[in-house]
């Protein structure tokens, strides 16, 4: 049994400012990778620009990140890293800037090389330092090695080979309360889906179950705030962000499983957003699962049944009808994977996908 976390995680109110220090000292100068909007709104930008001007450390602004960010962005990022000069790496939003940060940083150190350098396994990975601060409550991209790109040449998203660990994770819930309900719902139902699909996996160990049911259980603390469209409490966008943050350092040792696998078309070929498309595979996921772990992961979640889950979905993130061929197209890409199809701890053929994936 295994289980590695290097990323030192502080989570509090205002705690860009209280470790300005420790932000700022993994160089001279910072690539500030984010989004275009929600970084300067939320007023995490400005936290992060106040702390490292408050110890003397240079930075950057790379704002062009989009939702499910390209390798074109990542080589227009590194462009603007190098020309900067910059030595590390912050990425401060969702999943996408933070995974878009660790490729960036890849391609800095790795000045040299093309974008073929992102997925090939057989090179060595370097890469500058990278710190996290999410802004919103799904991948836990802060505590995780893994960064997912779109690749426009093939038509899907993949992970890079590379495994690149933040330094340091910054979580102050108070980035949450200015983002769109939306947004919200999408990203916890893609936390929720992390710690489903991690503990439903072959590389399930009771290290990682054990981030998965303290995480279910601060989950199922804040589902009803979501499903009420009340405004959020503090507590709520804390207790998301940990939720978050704990299925992150799940599938940071198991990896997803198929709920993850057939969602990427839906979000390439529709537009659907990354939460909303692997929440979409879920209740067919544990209808083929072992009904005794489906029950447990429901309960601590705080479901009755898988039905009460769809019912949560559907009133939080819609139920948008998907094309046939879009859904077959899942099903195939994920038979040509046998590694994904290697973590489902189920009998898994075309015959059980179809059904995973609402296709009768």
């Amino acid at each position: 049994m295994y289980f590695h976390m290097p990323t030192k995680v502080y989570c509090e109110t205002d705690c860009v400012r209280a470790h300005a220090k420790e932000l700022a000292s993994f160089g001279k100068k910072a690539l500030i990778v984010t989004g275009r909007s929600s970084a300067f709104r939320n007023g995490s930008l400005r936290d992060v620009r106040d702390a490292l001007s408050s110890q003397g450390v240079a930075y950057a602004v790379f704002s062009e990140v989009e939702e499910n960010p390209s390798v074109e962005t990542v080589m227009k990022g590194r462009a603007q890293g190098l020309s900067e000069g910059a030595d590390f790496v912050i990425g401060i939003g969702g999943g996408s800037p933070m995974d878009a940060a660790k490729a960036i940083a890849l391609m800095i150190r790795r000045r040299d090389d093309g974008a073929e350098y992102l997925y090939d396994a057989n090179v060595p990975t370097e890469a500058l330092p990278v710190v996290c601060i999410p802004t919103t409550c799904g991948t836990g991209s802060e505590v995780t090695a893994v960064s997912v790109l779109t690749r426009h040449s093939l038509r899907t998203k993949g992970s890079i080979p590379h495994k690149i660990f933040p330094e340091l994770a910054l979580l102050d819930g108070r980035y949450l309360l200015t983002a769109p309900r939306s947004v919200i719902a999408d990203t916890s139902i893609d936390a929720l889906a992390h710690m489903y699909e991690s503990f439903l996996n072959t590389k399930s160990t009771d290290l990682s179950s054990m981030c998965v049911d303290a995480g279910l259980k601060i989950w199922s603390r804040s589902r009803r705030a979501i499903l009420s469209g009340q405004p959020l409490t503090a507590e709520n966008c804390r207790d998301m962000l940990l939720a978050s943050m704990l299925a992150g350092m799940a599938i940071a040792h198991t990896g997803t499983a198929l709920p993850h696998g057939l969602s990427y078309p839906l979000t390439y070929e529709t537009g659907m957003p990354h939460g909303k498309a692997c929440g979409y595979f879920l209740p067919g996921y544990l209808r083929e699962a072992d009904p005794a772990a489906a029950d447990y992961l429901l309960r601590t979640a705080g479901f009755t049944d898988i039905d009460s889950l769809e019912d949560y979905y559907r009133a939080t993130c819609g139920r948008d009808e998907v094309p046939s061929p879009v859904l077959a197209q899942a099903v195939d890409n994920t038979l040509a994977s046998p590694a994904k199809l290697a973590q489902c701890p189920f009998q898994v053929d075309e015959a059980v996908l179809c059904r995973i994936a609402g296709l009768h």
